[in-house]
């Protein structure tokens, strides 16, 4: 068995080999060289260049967070129990493109994990603060479907601790009162960033947090990546689109995310003239495998969620470690949210 090694600092070459031999290399690694990637906040990831015959050139790791705040936070909110439970039991039952994994484990007791993937270079991450085009959030969108079409109303995953529900009176109160006692630290540090009807409709939205979720219950349930944006997403490499970063995800209201993606990673003006189409190309692969859920019901829910990148925006940005592109990105996605909630008149 394969120790967890939480920190990168504590890899070495013969830890490694272990790993790659999971996945069919038969070589040794000799030496290798670590450099850290990425924009994650709760987790650290690392590219480890590899040397050596019969290895891959390159794999990634992800560990937890090396800023205390953000390390607490993943642990309070389960956020690495459930990376590693997708990779291990989920990911081979849905279509969805992630990495390849060599080799991920957890400690439950202390929260300590390691994930080690298939290197996605030459492949870019998205970028939160530039946004996408159209074509790639259809892309996005099609990969979306790909989770959730295939356990559409699955029962087992609904019983999941981590997973189930997340539609009842409790959670909502639960977001609600979280908002609220949140809101005046998010206030002090980005008032001066936000215009005055992006302020008028932060302290809008509280009220309807408590009905938030009614519209969706007693309608089938499905996977929610919980944090579906640019950043959390790969174009090219490998594969033209994967999607990483499972760490939020639950059962709910699948049009969540397409709430949630379309506010936080679309420019407003084109998600505007392209939101119907990209919504439909969505519902398509979505129905195909057999959801049956409506354009205009899936609308009614889109609009419904239109706040969740503005709630993400305000929790996500008070509870994790503070950085200079964190607060940028804040603040995209609070703004292009926001943006879609008054494009439809949701508050």
């Amino acid at each position: 068995m394969i120790d967890i090694r939480p920190n990168p600092d504590e890899v070495d070459a013969a830890w490694l080999t272990e790993v790659v031999a999971k996945r069919g290399f038969t070589g040794e690694v000799t030496d290798f060289e670590a450099e850290s990637i990425g924009t994650g906040q709760v987790g650290e990831n690392v590219r480890f260049s590899l040397i050596g015959e019969n290895v891959p050139s390159s794999i990634v790791g992800k560990f937890p967070s090396i800023d205390p705040v953000s390390r607490q936070t993943g642990i309070e909110q389960n956020n690495y129990t459930r990376e590693v439970l997708f990779y291990q039991s989920i990911q081979p039952t849905v279509k969805v493109q992630t990495p390849n994994i060599f080799h991920t484990d957890i400690d439950l007791a202390s929260h300590e994990f390691v994930l080690m993937m298939e290197d996605l270079a030459p492949g870019q991450q998205g970028d939160q603060l530039t946004g996408c085009s159209a074509d790639e959030a259809a892309m996005a969108l099609e990969q979306l479907a790909h989770l959730q079409g295939p356990r559409w109303a699955d029962e087992d995953l609904s019983r999941e601790p981590l997973l189930g529900g997340g539609t009842d009176r409790q959670d909502t109160n639960a977001l609600h009162d979280f908002y609220a006692m949140l809101t005046p630290g998010y206030l002090e540090r980005y008032q001066s960033r936000l215009s005055a009807d992006e302020l008028d409709a932060t302290g809008r939205l509280l009220p309807h947090l408590q009905s938030y979720q009614k519209i969706y219950e007693g309608q089938p349930l499905a996977l929610v990546h919980g944090d579906y944006r640019l950043d959390n997403m790969m174009f090219g490499g490998p594969y033209p689109l994967t999607v990483v970063d499972w760490q939020s995800y639950f059962m709910g209201c699948p049009i969540q995310d397409v709430s949630y993606f379309m506010g936080t990673s679309l420019a407003s003006d084109v998600r505007r003239k392209e939101e119907r189409a990209l919504i439909k190309h969505y519902l398509d692969v979505l129905n195909h495998y057999g959801a049956d859920l409506s354009f205009d019901d899936c609308f009614r829910y889109y609009v419904n969620f239109a706040p969740a990148g503005m709630i993400m925006a305000l929790i996500a940005s008070m509870i994790v470690g503070e950085t200079e592109r964190g607060n940028d990105m804040f603040m995209v996605m609070a703004k292009g949210s926001i943006a879609l909630c008054l494009d439809h008149e949701r508050l």
